[in-house]
């Protein structure tokens, strides 16, 4: 089976999920009138509203998030990917 590249993996997560949280929270800023409004994610992530600062701090933190949880998702894929024995391929005859 594959492997991933863990540094690879992990900044890949960060940059989407950092981009999602900025392009959600820019979004709903533009779209509910130009006033910050606290977002329900604003509870795990300090600073994190619906404004053009809160955006920037929704892509710092979901940099920070993403990176860490992309990597430990792509080193525990890695650990049971080592453990799991190769599959045999059978070539059946007719």
């Amino acid at each position: 089976m594959m492997r991933y590249n863990i540094k690879a993996f992990a900044a890949v997560c960060g940059l989407m999920w950092g981009l999602i949280l900025f392009v959600a929270a820019f979004l709903v800023w533009l779209r509910e009138g130009r006033k910050p409004r606290k977002l329900e994610l604003g509870r795990f992530y300090p600073g994190y509203n619906a404004s053009p600062i809160g955006s920037i701090f929704g892509l710092m933190w979901g940099l920070v998030d993403g990176i860490i949880g992309g990597g430990m998702f792509a080193w525990m894929y890695n650990s049971l990917v080592k453990r799991t024995p190769q599959k045999l391929e059978v070539e059946i005859v007719e």
